[in-house]
């Protein structure tokens, strides 16, 4: 009897792992396709970029940006 029940826990576990694989794999493609195919679709129809990769007469890719608020509204964000 106390075989048995070690033989079914072991099949038990086992079954649980590949179970779990198998979920967990659909889901996250699931979630991977809807999500960044989707928004990658949308980018492409409004012909946006999220980056810029081409360099324009830049040595660099790194952009400057204009300064919103000043330095006394960083330390004051709550």
């Amino acid at each position: 009897m106390i075989n048995f029940v070690s033989s079914f826990k072991k099949g038990m576990q086992g079954f649980g792992q590949t179970i779990t694989i198998v979920v967990n794999s659909i889901l996250l493609s699931v979630v991977y396709l809807v999500g960044v195919g989707i928004t990658s679709i949308i980018a492409k129809i409004f012909r946006k970029k999220f980056l810029e990769l081409q360099l324009k007469n830049q040595e660099s890719y790194w952009v400057t940006i204009k300064k919103t608020k000043n330095k006394e509204d960083y330390y004051r964000q709550f």
